[in-house]
């Protein structure tokens, strides 16, 4: 049998296996039908009512089974299991719950005429109905009608009604009535198991019987209701105009903070593109100054080179001649306009950028050292040394400068460790040991949450890996309960040790034994 859960819309089912589950659930019912009235029958024949204080069987049933019927419905139960029993073998499974005894009770006593009419009923269906039974009982042993003088000429129209109202008890019994109404709006109807019930004209359908389907009230009582049905109509309308100006005057509300939501964002937004195109622009301008100084730079060198090669294919060649001195001289002039153009970095070293400024100034620093080098001069070697952070000297500053090449590789190293799945201090050590001396300048490229968590991993590695007294352990299966729990170690018992849960401290049970790999060392959530 299928269990369905209705707030779950979205499960996909198939026919067959939904038509399945319908027609074992049906059939579970009708069963446990059954079921009720063979241990009701065990209760009443050993008298078991007597052990919960019961007099009777009748008592019993009227305090213990109010909500399922009381001692009438189990009477029907019996009845039901006696027309059962009466029956044959090959005839019994055509009845498969008890409610279509009823029609059949009348003919326990005649077991022929019994069986004869659930006979004709499986005949026409396989699995007949309440109403099929009733049918065929009226074929084997039709009532008689025995008229009185009291009875009303009109209800002898009718021979027979059938109760069409879903609500009631007996929906879809059929029965015939016998006596006089009591009442314009009831009437005294007798069905085939021999019960008779006041039943209202508009729980039942049977179009040969005048009688009113509403019930009817005295002239002064008519005016009275109609009275309050217009005053209700009206309370009515009046709730509905107020429902709808409320409703209306929410809407609007609503409407207006959105709206009001909605300006703040784009404000904001605005805001946020403005301040990031300042930035953006400041960023520019900075990597435009850094592109004309790169420029110079390498016209410098260029011309260093030119220098240079002219002497190495005319070493011989005297240089002492006038014209030869003065162009020198306006060589050195022009170099020296330049580097007093660069000298201005040192500023700029003292006060970094705010976007990339390591980087920034690393390459700065390095495009000095090449330009001291080059030119032998004492100032751009100075802002070499600020920009690095190393000594105002050629060897000093070459060895920094060979330090900060090997920095982007190893931001990207220690990154690449961080990143993995459960990194641990050791694996971020093997890689870290290479860089270790320029620690201190990949520690300051790395994000604070980079760092904190380098912390952790080192704290993590000098905690205790043995459990021993004293430790504060939880249990390692994640599947117990005890596995968030804390807990201390007071005892060690050699293979074992004896923990105390700190929320046992109330409870009789304090400790307990355990092995030691069955427990961790316990994490704050």
């Amino acid at each position: 049998m299928l269990t369905l859960n209705l707030s779950e819309t979205t499960l996909a089912l198939n026919y067959g296996l939904l038509n399945s589950s319908i027609q074992e659930t049906f059939a579970a019912i009708d069963r446990f039908e059954w079921q009720a009235s063979d241990e009701l029958r065990l209760m009443q024949d050993n008298k078991y009512y007597q052990d919960g204080a019961y007099t009777s069987f009748e008592a019993y049933c009227e305090s213990e089974l109010t909500k399922h019927g009381g001692y009438r419905r189990v009477k029907d139960l019996f009845a039901a299991k006696r027309v059962v029993d009466t029956l044959p073998e090959d005839l019994r499974d055509k009845i498969t719950k008890p409610s279509q005894t009823r029609p059949l009770l009348r003919l326990v006593k005649t077991p022929d005429k019994l069986e004869q009419a659930v006979a004709i009923a499986a005949k026409e269906k396989p699995f007949p109905t309440a109403a099929d039974f009733a049918k065929a009982v009226q074929q084997v042993a039709p009532t008689v009608k025995r008229a009185t003088k009291s009875e009303n000429p009109k209800t002898q129209l009718c021979n027979s009604v059938t109760v069409s109202s879903l609500s009631h008890p007996r929906y879809g019994d059929s029965g015939v009535i016998e006596a006089s109404a009591p009442n314009r709006w009831q009437q005294i109807v007798t069905f085939a198991d021999g019960e008779r019930l006041l039943v209202n004209n508009a729980d039942l359908d049977a179009a040969s019987v005048p009688f009113p389907r509403e019930r009817t009230y005295p002239a002064e009582y008519t005016e009275a209701i109609a009275a309050l049905e217009e005053q209700h109509k009206q309370e009515l309308e009046r709730l509905s105009q107020e429902l709808r100006i409320g409703l209306q005057s929410e809407a609007t509300a609503r409407a207006e903070e959105q709206v009001s939501e909605q300006i703040q964002s784009l404000q904001n937004l605005y805001k946020q593109q403005r301040e990031q195109n300042i930035q953006l622009q400041q960023r520019l301008d900075e990597m435009e100054s850094l592109r004309q100084f790169e420029t110079e730079n390498q016209q410098l060198k260029q011309r260093i080179q030119d220098l240079e090669n002219a002497v190495e294919q005319r070493p011989s060649q005297q240089w002492e001649n006038t014209m030869t001195q003065q162009a020198t001289k306006a060589l050195n002039k022009q170099v020296k306009q330049a580097l007093e153009k660069t000298i201005d970095l040192r500023s700029l070293a003292q006060e970094p950028p705010k976007e990339n400024a390591q980087e920034c100034l690393r390459l700065m620093g390095m495009a000095l050292k090449n330009l001291a080098s080059a030119m032998n001069n004492t100032q751009a070697l100075e802002a070499a040394a600020i920009i690095l952070g190393s000594e105002p000297t050629q060897s000093a500053i070459a060895y920094r400068a060979e330090q900060l090449e090997m920095l982007p590789q190893a931001v990207s190293d220690i990154r690449r460790v961080l990143a993995q799945p459960g990194c641990t201090w050791q694996d971020y050590w093997a890689v870290a040991q290479e860089y270790e001396v320029i620690k201190s300048d990949y520690l300051a490229e790395l994000t604070t949450q980079e760092t904190e968590l380098i912390t952790g991993l080192q704290t993590a590695s000098t905690e205790p890996d043995t459990i021993g007294v004293g430790s504060i352990v939880a249990h390692a299966d994640p599947y117990r309960t005890l596995y968030v729990a804390r807990g201390e170690v007071i005892q060690d018992l050699g293979d074992e040790v004896i923990v105390a849960w700190d929320h046992w401290q109330n409870e009789s049970k304090k400790t307990d034994r355990y092995f030691r790999d069955e427990l961790r060392f316990w994490q704050p959530q």
